[in-house]
């Protein structure tokens, strides 16, 4: 009978879809930057503050509010998540209608951001239960969801600025994405305790690897792996958002580009962000969570050393879309990799505490770019200030693998229990 009533684990993973698509619509924000900072008659730079402010908001909120999540399950904070960001673009709407600046920051920077923290983290610990097999493809479906998110509304956004008006628009789409949000928290709920897939039944054959530990956050909190993956998406993310920030202007210094063909460019590094997620977080359940992060470094070492010596055009862009692929991916196999070091106890709250890295490496990144590219002049330079990060998380990756494997090992000793 338990079986039974057992909701479909696939569209649990569509629901997660549906929540990431709608907060990931964030990454679009360049397209409402110029309609936005002509009626409030400031330069785009003021304007882009709002999106800083979501973004320092969605790794703060994920962070102090990751132990909440966990608590009230993923129905509440979900519709939690869509209330707080429907608010936030419908409030924006708002904003601009009065010309009131500050309230646009409070209502997108402020309101939005924590519902944009709260709907990243709620559906990924719920995803990493039901698919003990394939964490992987799991969370990567979901976090696909948010990298693609720009690619379905940003033109929706360009489209109800032209037929209805910017404030209007807001109303439209805040609309929109509380519908979306809502609709899907109803159907997320965590699997009973100890379940387990189809085939993977005792005594049906299959297995399922045993988690390293099944710990809470503040336990996590002191663990040497906690930090050794805190500071390797730190500088995954620092560098990956440089280029990403970077890559028009660094398209027509390099390739020679218009500023037409570099807006071309960008639009693929969304499609490729979106695909890394989903390609590199399936990968990693065959190739291993710690040996595709080493791959990760591994490549864009040489990739941001040789990228500003590579004069061939398509070899710079393969060059340029792989790293892109590893940036999403470094965020798609976070989760999967959190609940192998950490198990599912508290897997929402550890998930938060490290998105803080998430949160500072968008401040970083682009600042360390823009600095040192401002002293020198030059792109070999300042990308050679980047493949020396990866050299870092390089070394700490393989610090990654030792304890890994140390810890597996210790677990088989003990006749698999931890």
């Amino acid at each position: 009978m338990k079986t039974q009533k057992l909701k479909n684990r696939w569209l649990i993973a569509a629901s997660a879809v549906g929540i990431h698509i709608s907060i990931g619509s964030v990454y679009a924000y360049s397209v409402m930057t110029n309609p936005v900072k002509d009626i409030f008659d400031v330069d785009g730079s003021v304007i882009k503050w709002a999106f800083k402010i979501a973004i320092l908001l969605l790794g703060l909120s994920a962070a102090f509010l990751g132990r909440w999540v966990e608590r009230v399950g993923p129905k509440v904070s979900g519709t939690t998540a869509g209330i707080f960001y429907g608010i936030g673009i419908l409030g924006s709407g708002l904003a601009v209608q009065l010309e009131a600046l500050w309230l646009f920051y409070l209502c997108y920077g402020i309101i939005g951001g924590i519902g944009l923290g709260l709907g990243y983290i709620t559906p990924v610990s719920t995803l990493v239960k039901w698919f003990p097999d394939r964490r992987g493809l799991a969370t990567g479906m979901a976090i696909m969801g948010f990298g693609f998110a720009a690619l379905v509304f940003g033109p929706v956004m360009q489209s109800l600025f032209d037929a209805v008006g910017v404030s209007n628009a807001f109303y439209i789409l805040g609309l929109i994405y509380m519908i979306l949000i809502l609709s899907s928290a109803r159907y997320i709920e965590k699997p009973p305790e100890g379940y387990l897939p189809d085939g993977f039944k005792p005594g049906q054959g299959k297995t399922i690897k045993k988690d390293m530990a099944n710990i809470t956050a503040n336990q996590a909190l002191k663990t040497s792996r906690f930090y050794y993956i805190w500071i390797m998406m730190f500088i995954n993310i620092a560098c990956g958002i440089a280029i990403i920030s970077a890559a028009s202007p660094m398209m027509q210094e390099k390739l020679s580009y218009t500023p037409m063909e570099a807006a071309a460019v960008v639009g693929l590094i969304g499609v490729f962000n979106g695909l890394g997620r989903i390609l590199w977080s399936s990968l990693s359940d065959f190739l291993g969570r710690a040996n595709t992060y080493i791959m990760f470094f591994a490549f864009q070492i040489l990739a941001f050393f040789f990228l500003p010596k590579i004069g061939m055009e398509i070899m710079f862009l393969v060059v340029l879309f792989t790293v892109i692929t590893m940036y999403g991916g470094g965020f798609a196999t976070l989760p999967a990799f959190l609940g192998d070091l950490f198990g599912t106890k508290q897997l929402g709250a550890i998930h938060g505490m490290v998105l803080t890295a998430w949160a500072l490496a968008g401040v970083v990144g682009p600042t360390i770019y823009d600095v040192v590219k401002n002293a020198t002049g030059s792109l070999d330079a300042t990308l050679g200030v980047f493949a020396i990060l990866f050299v870092v998380a390089f070394v700490v990756s393989l610090l990654m693998k030792k304890t890994v494997t140390k810890a597996y090992l210790k677990m088989n000793d003990n006749f698999g229990f931890a």
